[in-house]
């Protein structure tokens, strides 16, 4: 999903080895890097921890962060480690504070994460890495299929609104504590809706989606996505309702379309994170690419919505404008990623 235009481009473009790992059986580049060169799927348990402690010289592209930091390590051998981000939100609030510490070079999504990255090498006198201003694959793919021709909006008048719900997860996420409640609202006001919950939240909390599903499962206007691995509610949805969750600039950046925010709790793994003096994307978005409604205040979210989607033009320009300034290589990731892999492992092979 995240390396997909990395993956395609290096394939196409530029004679290197390649080799992917997953620990997911179902992870389709497992087949697709598979024709195309080495697949192997290593688990979650010692044999994959033993795999990178030991893995050999040359080059490692990783979309998990912390290494070092739990039982993942660094190889013992001369690695150049690569992160690639697989979301857009800042570094310091939902991640560890050291989560991206450990690495030669980071694949920055837009200038946020180069702010937020050096003012924390500078703050703690951390070795400085190489940035490189990357993009997001996830949102080319996205604002790829948006332009096909078979993808043009549905304008018809006399149809409900459709939302989408898609928040994050975790104890004060959205749908755990207030979702049961909103679907209500949201479903007597005579709106379609969608609820696509985080794979953690039914891990985590499947009282709440077995709840939606006894409560709304017969209702003609509910719908329950739980393949997150397609993107067709995204398509179908004229706005999407969320918390904290990167998806939330998925949407809005990928298909022009408002959010609606409900002012939960931050999520966050780092409650230092104002120690670095930036104040996270996921925050500073918000009134840019929709409205922020108080949790307090949840049956105001139907007129709420109707508002957001009333002037879709001048939506589509304000969301349109603020895309543009926080990723970089709009619909070019893929390219200028895997170019800067390719001269990154060339430089390794003539080093060694």
């Amino acid at each position: 999903m995240h390396l997909g235009p990395l993956i395609r481009q290096l394939v196409a473009e530029h004679d290197f080895p390649l080799c992917y790992l997953s620990s997911e059986p179902d992870d389709p580049g497992l087949d697709y890097v598979g024709r195309h060169g080495a697949s192997f799927v290593i688990g979650k348990g010692a044999v994959r921890n033993v795999l990178f402690k030991s893995f050999p010289a040359g080059l490692l592209v990783m979309t998990m962060p912390d290494i070092e930091t739990f039982h993942i390590k660094r190889s013992v051998n001369a690695v150049h480690y690569v992160y690639v981000h697989h979301s857009l939100i800042s570094t310091h609030m939902v991640y560890l504070p050291q989560a991206f510490d450990n690495f030669e070079t980071i694949f920055c999504v837009g200038p946020h994460h180069v702010d937020e990255i050096r003012a924390r090498e500078q703050q703690y006198g951390l070795p400085a890495k190489q940035l490189f201003e990357h993009g997001y694959g996830r949102l080319d793919s996205i604002l790829a299929r948006a332009s096909a021709p078979n993808q043009a909006e549905d304008q018809t008048h006399d149809r409900p609104l459709r939302v989408l719900l898609a928040p994050s997860w975790g104890p004060h996420g959205l749908l755990e504590t207030q979702g049961v409640v909103l679907a209500g609202i949201l479903l007597r006001a005579g709106l379609h809706l969608t609820v696509r919950p985080h794979p953690q939240t039914g891990f985590l909390s499947p009282r709440v989606i077995s709840e939606l599903r006894g409560l709304y499962g017969e209702h003609a206007a509910f719908e329950l996505e739980q393949d997150i691995t397609s993107e067709d509610s995204l398509f179908a949805s004229d706005i999407m309702i969320s918390d904290w969750s990167g998806a939330a600039m998925e949407f809005a950046f990928g298909l022009e379309r408002p959010v609606l925010f409900i002012n939960v709790p931050r999520k966050m793994r780092n409650p230092d994170y104002q120690a670095l003096g930036i104040e996270p994307l996921e925050a500073r978005v918000r009134h840019e690419i929709g409205d922020v409604l108080s949790v307090d205040k949840l049956e105001e979210a139907p007129e709420r919505i109707r508002k957001l989607t009333e002037n879709r033009q001048e939506m589509r320009a304000r969301i349109r404008a603020s895309c543009r300034h926080w990723v970089y290589n709009l619909g070019q990731s893929g390219a200028s990623g895997a170019a800067e892999l390719a001269s990154i492992a060339r430089n390794i092979a003539h080093l060694t």
